[in-house]
């Protein structure tokens, strides 16, 4: 004999019940776009990221290895902020370039205070002797681009207004060397990097403010040929849903009108050979080549390397002589 029908009703609506949160968890569990093990967005609207977020290194004066850091909030924009970098050694009265860097992680993940980018940036300032601003700009996609390359420029204005002892922040007003600056960023911070110099030769800086160079380390660009074939241009999209694809000119330096303008004297471009978008670094230094840009441009390889390695395994041989390169590239400048 069967249930009766009082039952076979809750049943019922207890499989019904079973189904519709089966079809819930489905649908929220749907991944949007994943970089892993660093990153993964789900549909819903929640993100993981695994990257840049649990190994935090909280700002310090006169560390171990000489320098000294603080947290700044750039006043402009809510939530911008950046840690800045000095030598602790630094005498009254000195004057050091300025680097400004821009993180990589694809628009979605990364941050100046992770161990990672916290070590590298404060390596670069001990060996080049330095004053550094490390930007945090807001990431994607709770704040998809063109949030990033926004922010981005505001840090660099925020910087440069430090000019003529102007500004928030003493130890760029007292320290830093405005005719020095340097922008330096690591894949789509290279990117940045460029974007960068170019809406400063565009736009113009203020008097007495010169962006001496420009380094893009294993920078992403897009190529048309190669476009939509990696997790690079997939992670693109995701960051840019407003984008018009791989022919934008902010990826695409073929497509940038602006290359031929860049607003600095020089560009270093460091790859890698096992780099899987070791071409579109090639890419921008044949395009910046032949713009009719007037200004010096190097290209430097890493034999056997695969992306951002210098900043996976700092210590060894070849990530060592990247940081050399780089201190160089700065410290030439000071006899012009």
């Amino acid at each position: 004999m069967g249930n009766p029908p009082i039952i076979r009703l809750l049943n019922y609506a207890l499989f019904l019940t079973a189904s519709t949160m089966d079809s819930v968890r489905s649908s929220t569990s749907e991944v949007a776009h994943e970089f892993l093990p660093y990153f993964r967005a789900y549909k819903d609207g929640r993100v993981e990221r695994y990257f840049g977020t649990t190994d935090i290194v909280p700002p310090s004066l006169n560390s171990h290895n000489g320098i000294s850091t603080k947290d700044v909030q750039i006043f402009q924009v809510e939530g911008l902020t950046a840690r800045v970098y000095m030598p602790s050694t630094i005498s009254q009265g000195q004057k050091l370039p300025v680097m400004v860097y821009y993180h990589g992680g694809g628009f979605f993940m990364g941050s100046p205070f992770c161990a990672t980018y916290h070590n590298h940036v404060a390596s670069l300032v001990a060996e080049a002797c330095i004053v550094a601003v490390s930007v945090d700009y807001r990431l994607a996609p709770e704040h998809p681009v063109p949030v990033g390359y926004e922010d981005s420029w505001v840090a660099l204005q925020w910087v440069i207004s430090h000019f003529n002892g102007d500004g928030p922040e003493a130890w760029l007003r007292e320290y830093a060397d405005f005719q020095r600056v340097f922008l330096v960023g690591d894949s789509i911070g290279g990117n940045i990097v460029h974007n960068m110099a170019a809406r400063a030769g565009v736009e113009g800086l203020a008097a007495g403010v010169r962006i001496a160079g420009a380094c893009l380390v294993q920078p992403y660009f897009a190529m048309k040929e190669s476009a939509g074939t990696g997790v690079e241009d997939r992670s693109w999209l995701f960051s840019c849903p407003t984008t018009s694809g791989f022919d934008d000119p902010r990826v695409n330096p073929a497509e940038d009108s602006r290359v031929s303008r860049l607003g600095c004297s020089k560009v270093l471009i460091f790859l890698a050979e096992n780099d899987d978008i070791r071409e579109r670094g090639l890419l921008y230094y044949e395009t910046l080549k032949k713009s009719g840009w007037e200004g010096e441009i190097e290209i430097v390889e890493t034999e056997g390397e695969k992306h951002v390695f210098h900043l996976f395994n700092p210590n060894c041989e070849k990530a060592l002589a990247l940081l050399k390169r780089l201190a160089s590239f700065i410290n030439q400048d000071k006899a012009t």
